[in-house]
């Protein structure tokens, strides 16, 4: 079994597999270019909301240790990449990092290295892109060195799923890849999922997002039909979730955060339209709804504090929750970030509470962080749920609010005015 382990990247999908790797008692290199992360890590500090800084600890006394030196990679028999890969000009996937790994491990690793690749990418990928950069090192595929792709699936803040008891779709661009892969991942997590090959294991992944991507779409659109027909679209989602088979519930919102569904969907429309010169439609019609939503939102406040003889401009408004995902630190592709750049081109007085966030910036200008909650709800002319944490009394704090517009649906205040 392969016990020595480099995994570059050491984000929110790289940390949690060098602490499941370290539990499965293999020997774990963080390897990240950032030496603030390096140095914070190797001293015990997490910067992961699903990492505490006691796995830190345990992790450092079972031989773990981060760094920055690509030369670590010389001595791995298995290196996973896990480094960012954001959408650039024209939301053409931008794969700077993952070359950039690829070409260290290219030049440090060993014969009979296993290079995973978990970042998620258009399909092909692996085949064409990293394969060639690896050969290049003088190694053949299956003779020197075997490669994977094996998408990530972490959902920050999920009490029930983690890495490890959450099924590992691995896909090698060759048979024996895919072999060598399926082992490493067995003695990390539950379950291993092999499939057909890479291209396989990354569409797998796209797939998995877009499916969101276009679902959370739907009821985004149906929201706003809903609101101007008079129909309470949270109460037709939960009666349509009594049906036992055949549907599931998404929910609208002030739009899409994170990485994954903002972005990951857009890998797939980029490739069918590079490769087939066609449009992927779904999903660029998702796209259209889903970056609306902010824009709606910032309507929809407008009309309430019209209602009350208020106008926007010069109103101080209260947001609740600029994380994109509840009880995580994560600011991600944030919908806060447009509601607040939206709402401060139309002069609203901005301030914030968050209890994850201590500081919240819009460009250059910091957002005033409120520091009595209760004191400031009332203050306001109006306050915006934008994120559900689970330490707010939502009702409690619509109830003294002048206006309490919730973007959630989770109030049941009659007073308070949901999406």
């Amino acid at each position: 079994m392969d016990s020595k382990i480099v995994v570059v990247g050491q984000g929110y999908v790289g940390l949690p597999l060098a602490l499941e790797a370290t539990r499965a008692g293999l020997t774990v290199t963080g390897l990240d270019l950032n030496q603030g992360t390096v140095g914070g890590l190797n001293s015990g500090k997490s910067h992961v909301d699903d990492v505490s800084d006691n796995d830190i600890a345990q992790m450092l006394e079972s031989g773990y240790k981060a760094s920055a030196d690509p030369s670590v990679i010389s001595g791995a028999d298995t290196v996973v990449i896990c480094v960012p890969t954001p959408l650039g000009e024209a939301s053409k996937p931008d794969l700077a990092a993952v070359i950039g790994a690829t070409k260290s491990i290219a030049q440090y690793m060993m014969p009979g290295t296993l290079v995973v690749l978990e970042s998620t990418t258009y399909p092909g990928t692996t085949d064409d892109l990293i394969l060639p950069l690896l050969e290049a090192s003088g190694l053949e595929i299956d003779v020197d060195f075997h490669l994977a792709f094996s998408p990530e699936r972490i959902d920050p803040g999920n009490p029930i799923y983690g890495l490890k008891n959450t099924p590992k779709v691995v896909g090698g661009v060759t048979p024996a890849s895919t072999a060598r892969a399926v082992d490493f991942y067995s003695s990390v997590v539950d379950v291993v999922v092999p499939v057909r090959g890479a291209k396989e294991a990354e569409t797998a992944k796209l797939l998995e997002n877009t499916y969101r991507h276009i679902n959370i779409a739907l009821v985004n659109e149906m929201s706003r039909f809903c609101h101007e027909l008079g129909i309470d679209l949270w109460n037709v989602i939960d009666a349509a979730s009594t049906k036992p088979f055949g549907f599931q519930a998404f929910y609208p919102g002030p739009g899409v955060g994170g990485h994954c569904i903002p972005i990951d969907p857009n890998y797939l429309s980029y490739e069918v339209k590079r490769k087939l010169g066609v449009p992927f439609r779904f999903v660029e019609l998702a796209e259209e709804v889903n970056g609306s939503m902010p824009k709606y939102v910032v309507e929809r406040l407008q009309d309430a504090l019209n209602e009350r003889q208020k106008a926007l401009n010069g109103a101080k408004v209260l947001l609740l929750g600029v994380t994109y995902k509840k009880n995580i630190a994560d600011q991600r592709e944030s919908p806060a970030i447009p509601v607040g750049e939206l709402l401060k081109g139309k002069g609203a007085v901005l301030s914030f509470h968050d209890p994850k966030v201590q500081t919240w910036t819009l460009g250059d200008s910091a957002i005033e962080r409120v520091l009595d909650l209760n004191e400031a709800v009332e203050n306001a002319d109006i306050v915006v749920l934008m994120q559900n944490h689970e330490s707010y009394d939502v009702d409690a704090l619509a109830s003294k609010a002048a206006l309490f517009f919730d973007t959630r649906g989770v109030t049941t205040n009659e007073e308070a005015i949901r999406l």
